[in-house]
């Protein structure tokens, strides 16, 4: 699947999948983020020696990555959410997001860990 507007770069060497619409909602609503996000993706480059490196913590990849959205002005973001049943509120704190600007979270991994990816998508699921 071709998703209108990626450039090139990004058709060729990501595999790109959405949901609901996403590209098109980014594009109409959210032009400048989604400029920012190509051109973040468009300009990534994963290097050997960002591969070969030991584990432990955030790695090279995801490092640049974080960084090059924080230097677009993005930023690290929790939400305080909670659940209501029956007028009874529980807390129901989420996992920090690593990049947010302007209601588009995005959320950085690399050679990512099964509990995490449920974690991650348990959270957007909330948040959406």
């Amino acid at each position: 699947m071709s998703i209108l507007g990626l450039p090139e770069f990004v058709r060729q060497d990501y595999e790109v999948l959405e949901w609901k619409h996403a590209s098109a909602i980014l594009q109409t609503d959210f032009s400048t983020e989604w400029n920012e996000i190509t051109e973040v993706l468009t300009s990534l480059r994963v290097l050997r020696s960002h591969i070969v490196v030991g584990g432990g913590g955030r790695s090279k990849i995801t490092q640049s990555i974080d960084t090059a959205f924080y230097s677009r002005g993005w930023q690290e973001k929790m939400w305080s959410t909670r659940i209501v049943v029956d007028d009874l509120a529980s807390e129901s704190p989420t996992h920090k997001v690593d990049c947010y600007n302007n209601r588009v979270a995005l959320e950085i991994e690399w050679s990512n860990k099964d509990p995490f990816f449920d974690r991650d998508l348990n959270n957007f699921r909330l948040l959406f």
